[in-house]
């Protein structure tokens, strides 16, 4: 990497200003973030300029340059095929990865897929995957290679070799309100992509009320960046646009989403879960496999699915990594709660609104997400819809069932969830798959 060429505060001032930042600059904010030579008050700082000021194309793409370079890119040439990884923006109760990647492994497509954890309001794959009983998802890329020539597919976390620069960047952003950045994001995402040597990428990018990108026209903007940096980099990539107005299936928190993926792989899962599982990894497949038109991808991908190879592959998932794949069968080996408390309909009315943002707060503070980068999440607690956004409910009826274990926490909770719901007359209509963009 080049030397900087001023020191870090003058780069945040520039920035502040509204200043283009040369390569030469945003590598020095790199090496220093990732090295530690920058102190985290001013990485942050920067961060904070950047969500406020923006960055030019060519700012972003230096940045993902940087910090693909921060580590080692992989090269998985020793495996047959394309090598097909997912990603999503982030969203409240989107479990799909845990769905989707047994599935598409099933079918007989290598999928590396390297995930984060919760940022903000969001959940992250991570946490959930680690609700499981000892699987572990710090991999070294030698395991890594291990488990994807032995079952098919990986999930896991980023290692120390794989675009360091991002996994420094990442944790102070989600607490420091830097989140919602096109270029941040777009960085974040595509370097680790780009360094684990997929050849294909598809990309669900939420938007709504529980999203980072609140509308259809940002969401798009963010998908655009995101599909071009991956085409530039030699990745075939393609986005969805999906809404995130209101939780993504029934079950938000970590072992929550962990028994409601299995109950999906197992055909008994809830129907916009399913339907997107599907629908994204029928168009990994189609990636995977040029020549497969989306009738026969989604055939392929419904068949893993009904005929149990799917869940058998995620048990295997599970074993590879350390996991006990016992859970699988017996959902008791799973972290649980001790509480129970159910929030009810207020009035008779169609739930017209399920704010998935508040939702995800309000199971945040349960204890499923991190206020704090120091916090420790507990991996049983959260809330399972018992009705969802668009359904008739009567006066009393149940709405959502809330697991927990402090009865502070539950107060706060509660009042975040006051707000979250609303119930009227009229039943909404708004379609789970908005666009499509390739």
């Amino acid at each position: 990497m080049s030397q900087p060429t001023m020191p870090a505060v003058d780069v945040i001032r520039r920035k502040r200003d509204g200043a283009t930042l040369t390569a030469a600059e945003i590598e020095a904010f790199v090496r220093g973030a990732t090295t530690g030579t920058w102190p985290e008050y001013q990485v942050a700082a920067l961060l904070m300029a950047i969500v406020l000021r923006g960055m030019l194309p060519e700012e972003t793409s230096c940045l993902t340059g940087a910090m693909v370079r921060s580590g080692v890119k992989l090269d998985l040439a020793e495996f047959p095929g394309a090598k097909v990884d997912k990603h999503s923006t982030g969203g409240v109760g989107d479990k799909t990865s845990l769905i989707l990647a047994p599935l598409v492994a099933a079918c007989g497509v290598v999928v590396p897929m390297m995930s984060g954890r919760g940022l903000g309001h969001t959940g992250g794959t991570l946490d959930k995957l680690e609700s499981i009983p000892g699987f572990r998802v710090g991999l070294s890329l030698q395991e890594f290679r291990t488990a994807l020539h032995e079952v098919g597919a990986a999930l896991i976390g980023q290692t120390a070799e794989i675009a360091p620069a991002d996994k420094v960047l990442y944790a102070l952003r989600d607490v420091t309100a830097t989140v919602e950045s096109v270029p941040l994001i777009s960085a974040s995402i595509m370097s680790k992509k780009i360094a684990e040597g997929i050849d294909a990428l598809v990309l669900d990018v939420k938007c709504g009320r529980g999203a980072f990108m609140k509308t259809r026209a940002e969401a798009r903007t963010l998908a655009e960046s995101l599909v071009a940096i991956g085409k530039a980099n030699g990745v075939r990539t393609e986005a969805m646009l999906t809404a995130m107005d209101a939780p993504l299936g029934r079950a938000v928190g970590n072992s929550l989403e962990v028994i409601e993926s299995l109950e999906t792989l197992k055909g008994r899962g809830p129907k916009d879960l399913e339907m997107l599982s599907v629908a994204l990894a029928a168009r990994m497949l189609r990636l995977a496999d040029e020549s497969a038109t989306a009738q026969d991808a989604e055939s392929r991908i419904r068949a893993a699915l009904t005929s149990g190879r799917g869940l058998e592959k995620f048990r295997a998932i599970i074993a590879k990594q350390g996991g006990d794949p016992r859970v699988v069968d017996d959902y008791k080996g799973l972290p649980a709660a001790p509480q129970r408390h159910v929030f009810a309909a207020d009035r008779s009315g169609y739930l017209t609104k399920l704010d998935a943002e508040l939702f995800g707060r309000a199971t945040m503070v349960l204890g499923a997400g991190r206020e704090r980068l120091e916090d420790r999440i507990d991996f049983g607690v959260g809330a399972v819809l018992k009705a969802k956004w668009g359904e008739a409910v009567q006066a009393g009826d149940p709405l959502i069932e809330l697991h927990y274990r402090d009865a502070t926490r539950l107060r706060r909770a509660l009042d975040l969830l006051h707000q979250a719901c609303a119930i009227s007359d009229r039943t909404p209509e708004q379609p789970l798959i908005l666009e499509v963009i390739t």
